[in-house]
């Protein structure tokens, strides 16, 4: 589909597909290690995304980055992106017709990097990825294979601002998601020595 991150990106820049590419200041296609054995992915950026036009930068990212650090994982050596790519009216989750267009965009970005691992943040993430079955509360924090991808469903950090009550599970699941990249061995050789 894309021959590379140069033809993805200036394709997602470029696009006009859905109504969100209006109003939007700037486009969010998704930043971090393009190595990387871990893909982070959300719903759509915030306001502060499309100000800076870098996924996850706003209070709900700020979150995100302690959560990563809590298990020793730096930021930025992970892949970080959302299902859409421009921000959705009041940060309201996209629709159906929003999310189907820029689900190219995705794909490709999972086709080019090849993560072995995918977290998936909040509910819209987990059904666009896994499938329209798939629900937050109930299965949030268990494992999913996908074509050898291990991928697993979490609370996204915004709902964990908006209930902090929700932080004990979420914890349980950055753990989990350490656990899984030491049992592929690829804690060590890609983050370091595990603490």
């Amino acid at each position: 589909m894309f021959t590379g991150w140069d033809e993805l990106n200036a394709s997602v820049m470029n696009c006009g597909d859905c109504v969100l590419a209006r109003d939007v200041r700037r486009k969010v296609p998704g930043q971090g290690d393009i190595m990387a054995p871990l893909m982070l992915i959300g719903e759509g950026p915030g306001e502060a995304e499309d100000r800076e036009g870098l996924a996850f930068v706003g209070p709900a990212g700020q979150l995100l980055t302690r959560m990563l650090a809590a298990i020793d994982l730096p930021r930025e050596r992970v892949f970080i992106c959302n299902i859409v790519k421009c921000r959705p009216p009041g940060n309201r989750a996209p629709l159906p017709e929003e999310a189907s267009a820029c689900l190219r965009y995705l794909r490709a970005q999972v086709a080019l990097i090849r993560p072995r691992v995918i977290l998936l943040l909040g509910a819209t993430a987990a059904a666009w990825t896994l499938g329209s079955g798939i629900r937050i509360t109930r299965d949030r924090g268990q494992w999913f294979e996908r074509k050898t991808v291990w991928m697993m469903p979490t609370y996204h950090p915004s709902a964990l601002l908006r209930d902090p009550g929700k932080k004990k599970e979420a914890w349980e699941d950055m753990k989990a998601l350490r656990d899984k990249l030491i049992a592929l061995s690829l804690y060590r050789d890609i983050y370091g020595e595990p603490v």
